[in-house]
């Protein structure tokens, strides 16, 4: 009797454990479909576009001394668009160097110039992926013109936010708050623009290659501000005296630096599962 008694216990406590095991699941499972951000997948940018720091149609342009880590091109225009950083041509012809440059200069009238053609569509392929992305919510909150596009000093958590009305960062700083694998993209049809002295924070381990910002016209970034993120924009670029960039500029049109710095943050070809884990 105690054996048989004691087994009962057994496939009791058996039972329960599977019980609390299926409900702990259930539970994860709500949790990850609640947050629908959990979803949102990194914009690709192809290994072409993303061995650039700024990639632009139409020209890039510095009031010295600006300071750019990583490379830059332009494409399909010449190096003639390249102004104000005083080229240096390697003597293969391939690309050219600046002391304001911490890596190569490349052009369409360069010798491998053509692997330029290939970056540039991929960097109209990454615009149309950011603009493409669904409006997500956030904890219940609609993320459709989130603050009537007033977004500085606020706190953005991983998600895509849309809006048809300019984004402005004026109202203080703006921080991005998310693990090293949340996704953040914004979308405008219109510009963003950021007040002099302001700042992108990133927060609880949020990093700025996670961080997309889809523009169809210009991005201005004013005096001594500083800005985090990938830039995705249809038109103009422009970083005035004093401010400064974490991610990488890709512009349809020209990027305009005025004594800016420019530092390129990793790229790499990687995904979320479900639980905003890193699978290849």
């Amino acid at each position: 009797n105690n054996h048989f008694h004691q087994s009962k216990s057994q496939i009791y406590k058996s039972k329960m454990m599977n019980l609390n095991l299926f409900l702990l699941s259930v539970a994860v499972m709500v949790s990850a479909i609640k947050g629908a951000s959990i979803n949102v997948q990194p914009v690709k940018l192809g290994n072409a576009a993303g061995d650039f720091a700024i990639l632009a149609k139409t020209g890039i342009s510095t009031v010295p001394k600006s300071t750019v880590t990583g490379n830059i091109a332009v494409s399909p225009i010449t190096s003639a668009a390249i102004t104000g950083f005083s080229l240096i041509i390697d003597s293969s012809d391939t690309f050219a160097t600046s002391t304001q440059v911490v890596g190569k200069v490349k052009a369409s009238d360069y010798t491998d110039g053509s692997n330029l053609i290939t970056a540039v569509g991929e960097m109209k392929a990454a615009y149309n992926d950011a603009a493409g992305r669904d409006t997500t919510a956030t904890n219940g909150i609609d993320n459709l013109n989130l603050g009537g596009g007033e977004i500085g000093g606020t706190t953005l958590t991983s998600g895509v936010y849309t809006f048809d009305v300019d984004v402005l960062i004026t109202n203080g700083d703006l921080t991005f708050s998310g693990n090293a694998t949340d996704v953040f993209i914004i979308q405008t049809s219109k510009n963003v623009k950021q007040a002099g002295s302001t700042s992108v924070i990133l927060s609880g381990g949020a990093k700025a290659e996670n961080i997309f910002w889809q523009v169809a016209q210009e991005v201005v970034v004013a005096a001594g501000s500083h800005m985090e993120g990938v830039i995705l924009c249809q038109t103009g670029v422009k970083f005035i005296t004093g401010s400064s960039l974490n991610g990488r500029i890709f512009s349809q049109t020209a990027v305009t630096l005025q004594m800016a710095t420019i530092t390129q943050t990793p790229y790499t070809q990687t995904r979320r599962g479900l639980r905003g884990l890193q699978v290849a």
